[in-house]
């Protein structure tokens, strides 16, 4: 009998432990639950916003609701977590993070990991992106081609490993740019002056009097090339991918410099076919014979005909066994694609791409690389795998021995020949630009009591059409990222053909930017758009707010009931309106509307510091 009762004291005994093991377990579960950081669960905090905009240290456990989750009338959402301080560079589909997590299996060698790979709809990050600590307005253009504040972008090893190249320094509270690169350790202007005069070009002016307008920057470091192009009325397109220099394009944009996050490496670049007169690389480290060149084909799939591809580095000089392979591996390689040398000096070498299909016509056959099947569309970018071959020239470019564009900034204004691929008339274009002439004049006028001649930069077109939203903007200081919807129809053509530069890209994911690198976005249908593909109108709210700088401003014109389901989430978001008022500049819809909201300035409690 006692055996017996002791071995029920023991029962309890363990009872009582597994209980216990439970209750803590259980609470360390509820724990996790209320400390956890976003969708992905990296073990940060979110906070939401106090009720002076600086944030509390306060943990939320709740999730941002679905498009639909608020329908009812007279509901408004009372918050929307805000990520953990880490996470205020986040870029979500070129996370690191994400493709850790995932085990993603990616070719390292053909630079797979640096593409876009999107975190599905459960693993996306449903909360704001905050400042850095001591965040600061940033400094006005054109003062900013030349220092931004070190608080902003608070990376200084650049400066470090780039001091002998004069890339940017240090200075105090500001980050300089010398206007140096590393190729160029005298100055960008010098540069390109040097450039423009091997090609004899008039007074060593590198536009050639309006006739090279849009310029491909691969490899850009922080876009001082573009930066100083800018002042020739030329405008670039600085591409950098998210690599171990990850701050280029950030610093870039903070800068005032157009710029995109994007990679040579396996799918092609999102702009359509022969978008630019001139592409560069400086020392831009991209073997341009792997993949029987195929790197070196997807520049000449987007380079107009008779393009520059200006391209300075050793291998163009030659002095080693190695350097000297390379170039002769190479120069075989542009022979073979009809490419001629138009000038070379130094370090660096420049070619030129044929007028027309002769050259192409007159190779051997089975000369390699090949040209590129008759079914496939040059102009099909978006998630399009590159081809190791040639893009022939249409059979209009072929006859006209050119694109058939006016110099700029004529060429703003003239029809573009390529107006014809869509069915659209001189006519139809032209009623196009004053519509949106009478649109902006309208915009500025309802943002003129928030808003001086300096204070809006870098502006983003979000569904652009054909460009003249833009164009409408030319006499402003700004430039324009126009953005074409991925389904169709791809006019991003007409908009390079009319001398600007834009990207193809699909609203129901992150744009490849970092956050706060906007001004203005203009904000067209986009959201009646995406209702119609089943995408979260919330997630597109987060993702304007993430690119959006503080302070800045969007305008959206769409209907009204897009307007009152955004209304509703204002104060969640820390947005606030500035000005509605009926759409008018010709618009066809009755009832559209235009919504012209600001994003006020907060902070975390850890990034309020370092504040003026």
């Amino acid at each position: 009998m006692s055996r017996g009762r002791a071995d029920g004291s023991q029962k309890k005994r363990l009872v009582t432990s597994v209980l216990v093991l439970v209750i803590i377990c259980g609470l360390l579960y509820l724990y996790s639950k209320k400390s956890g950081s976003s969708a992905l669960e990296y073990g940060s905090k979110i906070r939401k916003f106090g009720s002076t905009y600086l944030g509390v240290d306060e943990d939320v456990d709740e999730s941002p609701p679905k498009l639909g989750d608020d329908e009812e009338d007279g509901v408004v959402l009372k918050s929307i977590p805000v990520c953990d301080d880490r996470h205020s560079e986040l870029i979500p589909c070129l996370d690191r993070n994400l493709i850790y997590e995932t085990r993603l299996k990616l070719d390292l060698s053909v630079m797979e990991h640096y593409e876009r790979h999107c975190p599905v709809p459960e693993r996306r990050y449903n909360c704001l992106i905050p400042p850095p600590p001591g965040y600061k307005i940033p400094i006005k253009w054109p003062k900013s081609r030349d220092e931004v504040w070190k608080a902003n972008i608070p990376h200084t090893h650049l400066a470090t490993e780039k001091s002998d190249q004069k890339w940017m320094v240090v200075k105090g509270e500001k980050i300089g740019f010398p206007g140096g690169g590393t190729h160029f350790h005298y100055g960008a202007d010098k540069y390109i002056a040097s450039m423009a005069n091997m090609l004899n070009f008039p007074k060593n002016i590198l536009n050639n009097g309006g006739r090279l307008r849009t310029v491909l920057d691969v490899g850009c470091g922080v876009a001082s090339f573009g930066g100083y192009l800018l002042s020739s009325d030329i405008i670039a397109m600085s591409l950098a991918p998210n690599d171990v220099h990850q701050n280029q394009i950030q610093f870039a944009l903070e800068r005032g410099i157009p710029a995109y996050l994007g990679v040579l490496g396996t799918k092609r670049l999102p702009y359509p076919s022969r978008s630019f007169e001139l592409a560069h690389c400086s020392r831009c480290r991209i073997d341009w014979l792997q993949r029987d060149g195929i790197l070196l084909l997807e520049l000449d799939r987007v380079l107009r005909p008779g393009g520059y591809f200006a391209y300075s580095s050793p291998e163009a000089y030659a002095q080693d066994e190695e350097d000297l392979r390379i170039w002769k591996a190479m120069s075989a390689l542009v022979e073979r694609m009809c490419w001629k040398i138009a000038a070379k000096k130094n370090q660096t070498v420049i070619w030129v791409k044929p007028l027309t299909n002769d050259c192409y016509m007159e190779r051997p056959p089975g000369t390699q690389p090949p040209l590129c099947r008759s079914d496939d569309d040059p102009d099909a970018v978006y998630n399009v795998k590159m081809e190791a071959c040639i893009t022939p020239y249409s059979e209009q470019n072929h006859r006209a021995r050119g694109s058939g564009l006016a110099p700029w900034p004529a060429r703003l204004t003239t029809p573009p020949p390529r107006l014809g691929d869509f069915g659209y008339s001189s006519d139809i274009f032209e009623k196009d630009m004053e519509a949106w002439q009478r649109r902006v004049e309208n915009y500025w006028n309802l943002l003129s009591p928030k808003i001086s001649s300096d204070t809006i930069r870098n502006v983003m077109d979000m569904k652009a059409n054909l460009g003249s939203f833009a164009g409408a903007l030319k006499n402003k200081d700004v430039w324009v990222m126009n953005v074409v919807p991925e389904d169709g129809p791809n006019t991003l053509k007409i908009i390079y053909d009319r001398g600007l530069i834009g990207s193809v890209h699909n609203w129901c994911e992150a744009y490849s930017t970092y956050p706060r690198t906007y001004d203005l976005l203009h904000a067209w249908t986009i959201f009646s758009d995406i209702e119609g593909k089943g995408c979260s109108g919330v997630d597109l709210l987060i993702e304007m707010d993430r690119i959006l700088r503080p302070k800045g401003f969007i305008i959206v014109r769409d209907n009204r009931k897009v307007v009152e389901f955004i209304n509703k989430h204002m104060k969640a978001l820390h947005w606030e309106a500035v000005a509605t008022a009926d759409a008018e500049g010709g618009t066809e819809k009755d009832d559209e509307v235009v919504f012209i909201i600001q994003k006020k300035i907060w902070r975390t409690s850890e990034s309020f510091r370092n504040v003026e």
